[in-house]
């Protein structure tokens, strides 16, 4: 007895054919007929994955307009190594002038630095970046209209303080409103947009340098001011920090932010109560201590604290990375070459390697750590410093000469950019407690940029005195230095809240012990069969 089929193959049966895929359409409905409690399941996990979705669009929004102010940064010091050839033609400064002009903005970005911290623990992060912003443009403008040296060195120093504001508040407010699985790499944004300013500055001094002298370095300096309007923009999208709202006891206001910024909303109540705990509030009999009086004589886990954030800074600047920058020109014209387009568009070509190397930092950061990529750039640019100590002695004015200076140029600030650039500002962001972070951060920054002044306004001078090459013979040793800082002082963060890394600094704890049972709980938790074999 057989079974009859239709015209078109259909056995008869529903759901079920010869030569087709029809057979599986029974099961395929089985299969897909869940029950509600599997139905709610599927539903709960499909929101979730909507709302992760979601909170990290978010945050990367809000990381990108923090980071504004620090394309102000980037592009005035790109723009200055150009700028400044023409300055010289145009208003016939000295030698020492020029060293003042360049270096003043980093060391009154000091004072920005300490009043940024101030005014952030007063008036917020969020508003705090804004005032960076128009003291900066502000200054800017003077700088554009300046008739003399005099006037362009009034709007100097307002743009250093502006810059000193901006520069250490915004690594704490990223820090403070990212979730720890990516807080290193959107902590790591200020670095991308200091990069791609400088990138823009180089740029604006070759597309400008074919003006008349007393005009393209006005027309490279107004650039400058444009960020503003995006700045002003972004203070009306992004939210005040959490923690920040804490200390000043708006709790509903920095749970509805926590909602906004992390993924699972069980977390939100335990992130709020660690945030809650660290700021101090609802602890009975409290003692109240100024926080500068705490920097001044701290405890032995914040004076660790003190030594990693500050001693991480002044190792970023003291390498030497603000020379590289500010002077390539000179430094490429000692090497051999004259010609000022040349020279300028040698330029581009260090600063598009420095900002296309930034990014390999944001995509490792979180991945291997930040103890890995600091080992890496520190020991790389032992290297490259030594390179181009020696292409500026034994090989200067020869053409091998000047093609092992721009290799090792590039070979500096792409390994600079790879690990101390951006880590520097995240290790100074994540280490200190709540209450003192704002003000720790901006200590931090202080001494980056009183570092970062003293390299830039004695550079060409140390330079005519012991060489150009015996000055980075200089930068090598001390960036050969860095590599063991890093190795006995600076503790790895990586998948840390920032208020477990408080516990790192702990006395009795040990830099090695502490990566060691990282790793051991990671492999604990990949165990697929649920064992506690190591």
């Amino acid at each position: 007895m057989g079974v009859e089929e239709n015209g078109s193959g259909d056995l008869g049966l529903p759901g079920v054919s010869i030569g087709s895929k029809n057979i599986y359409r029974r099961m395929d409905f089985e299969m897909t007929d869940y029950s509600d409690e599997d139905l709610e399941v599927v539903q709960y996990k499909q929101t979730q994955q909507d709302r992760s979705s979601s909170t990290r669009k978010y945050v990367f929004a809000c990381a990108i307009f923090a980071s504004l102010n620090n394309v102000l940064l980037g592009y005035d010091v790109g723009v200055m190594s150009g700028a400044i050839i023409f300055i010289h033609e145009d208003l016939n400064i000295t030698e020492f002038q020029e060293e003042v002009l360049v270096g003043i903005l980093s060391v009154i970005s000091l004072l920005g630095s300490l009043g940024g911290g101030r005014a952030s623990d007063a008036l917020g992060r969020k508003w705090t970046m804004g005032i960076a912003a128009i003291v900066f443009q502000i200054g800017a403008l003077i700088m554009t209209l300046a008739p003399n040296f005099q006037v362009l060195m009034i709007g100097r120093l307002l743009a250093g303080v502006g810059i000193g504001f901006g520069v250490m508040i915004a690594p704490v407010y990223i820090a403070e409103i990212s979730p720890t699985v990516s807080r290193g790499s959107f902590t790591s944004f200020p670095e991308i947009f200091i990069n791609l300013g400088i990138l823009l500055g180089y740029v604006s001094n070759y597309a400008f340098s074919g003006f008349p002298a007393h005009i393209n370095w006005r027309i490279m300096l107004a650039v400058g001011i444009l960020p503003s309007v995006f700045i002003a923009f972004a203070l009306c999208i992004i939210p005040e920090s959490p923690r920040w709202l804490v200390m000043q006891n708006r709790i509903d206001e920095a749970r509805f932010v926590l909602l906004k910024t992390i993924d699972v909303e069980a977390e939100v109540e335990e992130r709020l109560s660690e945030i809650l705990k660290a700021a101090g509030i609802g602890i009975e009999n409290q003692e109240e201590k100024a926080v500068w009086r705490e920097l001044l004589s701290p405890s032995p886990s914040l004076r660790r604290m003190l030594i990693t954030g500050f001693g991480i800074q002044c190792f970023q600047q003291i390498t030497g990375i603000d020379a590289t920058v500010y002077y390539s020109p000179e430094i490429l014209q000692t090497a051999g070459i004259q010609e000022k387009s040349r020279l300028l568009a040698a330029t581009v070509a260090v600063g598009v390697t420095k900002t296309a190397f930034i990014l390999v930092a944001i995509v490792l950061i979180d991945k291997v750590g930040r103890k890995p990529l600091l080992y890496v750039s520190t020991i790389g640019m032992t290297v490259c410093l030594l390179g181009l100590a020696i292409s500026l002695s034994i090989f200067k004015g020869m053409t091998l000469g000047v093609a092992l200076a721009i290799v090792a140029i590039c070979g500096n600030v792409a390994f600079f950019s790879i690990g101390i650039g951006p880590v520097c500002w995240v290790i100074t962001s994540e280490i200190f407690p709540l209450r003192l972070r704002a003000q720790a951060s901006a200590l931090g920054a202080v001494g980056n940029r009183v570092c970062s002044g003293v390299v830039a306004m004695s550079f060409l001078s140390v330079s005519r005195a012991i060489s150009m090459a015996g000055t980075f013979f200089i930068f090598t040793v001390i960036s050969a230095v860095s590599v063991s800082f890093v190795y006995k002082l600076v503790p790895e963060t990586k998948g840390k809240s920032l208020e477990q890394i408080e516990l790192l600094f702990q006395k009795d704890r040990n830099w090695q012990d502490e990566e060691v049972e990282m790793s051991d709980t990671q492999h604990l938790v990949q165990q697929k069969d649920g064992s506690t074999t190591i």
